[in-house]
């Protein structure tokens, strides 16, 4: 594993460059993320056909250079050596599953299918998780990018290796157009596209898989593409790792069921039966759980014969589906891109196995309706225009909020009263949100913290985790990830009351 040499006490230049490129991430991304977020709330409002149009080129325009600014900064701390490998256990599962979430808004809209699973025989290992991330999201975000139909599939397998050092395979299959063999050497480098008329059609500088290759080779890996199974290309980055001494084993609570699933889309379809295969569900014989994936195009999947629970699988946008397909006999649904843990809760409760919390079918936040009225939010921000963006989003949401322009204000505010949530800007004047963090947790103050960052710098994550926070939102926050937090975060007894 590659780590810079640090002098103690020293600041090296390669440091001060880190440094200028931290500052100007921060400083470019703002405004950027300020008019994104903003065109966003003016797409809320009634609009005309022509003002609709207008609206949805400069949004376009606005992300896209977003993504340029993104691109070059990373290439540019890259380049500058400006690069730490940090190894901790990673959850390969919650990798893979948060990749593919962030992921499927993007791909749902363009009527693709993102999946993911994990082998079983992959281990827990030490590696460094944000790095593995930014790799999968590049491979998995370009993948959504050039494929016009079908969908995007996230898998880890294990190659060999040994016990202590295992060797994995990070793979990103899609059904697009793949890459012809005299563009495979092409695309990795500096501005390479497949085809060069590629950068005016679909935006972008070239430079998101030569990040990733460099990514990939500072942990000994080597990223590679062919052609994929399912016709389109296949990414896959592979490395060995060494694996973590006290992972317990993945929990198999499926063992002695019998799982079948039912579906058009063989990714989805593969997926899921992974998925219930690392659950130690058996797929061959008589079934006690049928699995069914919603066919689309105005039709509902009919119930199969015989004595199987049903379970019906749905996008989070056909959650009006769920009462229908109730009345039609289903035993209840899961969500796409499914979760292991879902699937094995879910068809549990299917066969009457499982405790009370799981015959009670929680709502998956996912399509969780709006439980936020009356909570009250703490809004940490000193930027006018991105804490206009949030309090209103947040008050959308039935929220309370309450502002704070810095991170003395918001020990202060803590100090006069309880809040169900606070979102913490990382940077603000005097004290910073992580310095306000370390500072709420050492009062044994529990409310949970999401940082909100302009930055994807896998360090200034890294830093809101280690800070006490409980985890952050990469600006411009919309109102799905938005929602999707305070469901993660609220969703419990104790919230707090406001005086009638």
């Amino acid at each position: 594993m590659a780590k810079r040499e640090r002098a103690k006490g020293k600041s090296t230049p390669g440091e001060g460059q880190d440094a200028f490129l931290r500052l100007m991430s921060h400083e470019m991304r703002t405004p950027l993320n300020g008019v994104i977020g903003m065109l966003g709330l003016l797409a809320r409002t009634r609009l005309d056909g022509a003002q609709t149009a207008y609206l949805s080129a400069a949004r376009e325009s606005a992300e896209h250079l977003l993504g340029l600014v993104n691109d070059l900064l990373d290439y540019a701390r890259l380049d500058a050596g400006c690069l730490d490998i940090e190894p901790a256990p990673v959850d390969l599962e919650r990798l893979l599953q948060g990749v593919a979430e962030l992921l499927s808004p993007k791909a749902h809209d363009k009527g693709l299918e993102i999946v993911w699973a994990v082998d079983p025989a992959a281990p827990v290992v030490l590696a460094d998780d944000g790095r593995l991330r930014q790799i999968l999201f590049n491979l998995a975000g370009n993948a959504v990018k050039f494929t016009p139909m079908g969908g995007v599939a996230l898998s880890v397998i294990r190659t060999g290796g040994s016990d202590a050092r295992p060797r994995l395979a990070f793979i990103v299959d899609d059904t697009g157009p793949g890459v012809p063999p005299e563009a495979r050497k092409r695309i990795f480098e500096e501005f390479g596209h497949v085809d060069p008329s590629d950068a005016s059609r679909y935006g972008g500088t070239g430079l998101g898989l030569a990040v990733a290759r460099k990514l990939a080779a500072a942990m000994g890996g080597e990223l590679a593409v062919e052609d994929a199974p399912v016709g389109g290309a296949r990414f896959r980055f592979e490395a060995d790792f060494d694996a973590c001494p006290d992972a317990a084993p993945r929990v198999q609570p499926l063992e002695g069921i019998t799982v079948t699933v039912i579906g058009d889309d063989p990714l989805v379809a593969g997926a899921a039966e992974a998925q219930a295969l690392a659950s130690g569900a058996a797929l061959e014989g008589e079934p006690d759980v049928v699995l069914i994936d919603h066919p689309g195009g105005g039709r509902l999947a009919d119930r199969p014969a015989g004595g199987a629970r049903a379970l019906i699988l749905l996008k989070p946008q056909d959650r009006d589906l769920i009462v229908r397909y109730r009345g039609r006999g289903f035993h209840g649904y899961l969500i796409k891109p499914l979760r292991r843990s879902s699937l094995a809760e879910r068809v549990l409760a299917a066969l009457g196995r499982s405790g009370p919390a799981a015959r009670s079918e929680r709502e998956d936040e996912r399509i969780a309706p709006q439980r936020s009225l009356g909570l009250r939010v703490l809004l940490a921000e000193d930027n006018p225009v991105n804490a206009l963006l949030a309090k209103t989003l947040l008050r959308r949401e039935g929220c309370v909020v309450e502002t704070a322009g810095s991170g003395q204000e918001v020990l202060d505010a803590c100090a006069r009263t309880r809040f169900d949530l606070i979102l913490m800007d990382m940077r603000m004047p005097g004290l910073d949100g992580p310095s306000a963090s370390r500072a709420l947790r050492a009062r044994d103050d529990t409310t949970p913290i999401v940082a909100l960052t302009a930055n994807a710098f896998v360090e200034d994550r890294r830093a809101c985790l280690e800070a006490g926070m409980d985890d952050f939102l990469t600006k411009p926050v919309d109102a799905d990830q938005l929602r999707a937090a305070l469901a993660r975060f609220t969703n419990r007894d104790g919230r707090v009351k406001l005086a009638s």
